[in-house]
């Protein structure tokens, strides 16, 4: 994964530095750019160089090459529940925190199973013990997702869920050293 990531970033710089505007086709449809696309979806990528080949395949808008993009899945999972179509919205919902409590965060991966159950694949950052039982209790409880969809069949799907509660409040800045 994280040699995908390299990938990326270097094409990325690549066309930034060369000033030039690849076309993107992901899972077979070209789209303006993939940049909104989080890594952990993509399962991989193929560069198809700006030759007479590629742009009779493509037609004109390949003469600066094609950037090839297959998504791990068709339809990527969904939340949907108590009128929230985003899943950190619905946890800043129902987990308890007041606004006298102070600013707490936790990044997670959650997995979304074939079955649309979510569960925390791993915890990245946490503030608290006390807050992070909390989103895990909530997490645990949440209804299920619509699962990604591949070639017709549910498969399982990672995200990224950021919550910092109470919303609008910031986290303390941590203390540190400044070197002359």
């Amino acid at each position: 994964m994280q040699k995908l990531v390299i990938l990326v970033c270097m094409l990325a710089a690549l066309c930034t530095a060369q000033a030039q505007r690849p076309m993107y086709v992901v899972n077979g449809t070209v789209v303006e750019s993939i940049d909104n696309i989080a890594h952990e979806d993509i399962e991989s990528i193929d560069v198809l160089p700006a030759d007479e080949q590629t742009i009779a395949m493509w037609g004109a808008g390949a003469s600066e090459g094609v950037i090839l993009v297959t998504l791990r899945y068709d339809t990527p999972a969904h939340f949907m529940a108590e009128g929230l179509s985003n899943f950190t919205s619905y946890l800043a919902r129902v987990v308890k925190w007041s606004s006298n409590m102070p600013a707490e965060r936790v990044s997670l991966l959650v997995v979304v199973n074939e079955e649309g159950v979510t569960s925390i694949d791993r915890v990245l950052q946490a503030t608290s013990r006390q807050f992070l039982k909390r989103v895990e209790k909530a997490i645990a409880a949440a209804p299920r997702w619509q699962p990604a969809m591949r070639d017709g069949v549910s498969v399982r799907s990672v995200h990224l869920v950021n919550l910092l509660l109470p919303e609008g409040k910031k986290l303390p800045e941590e203390p540190g050293v400044i070197l002359l």
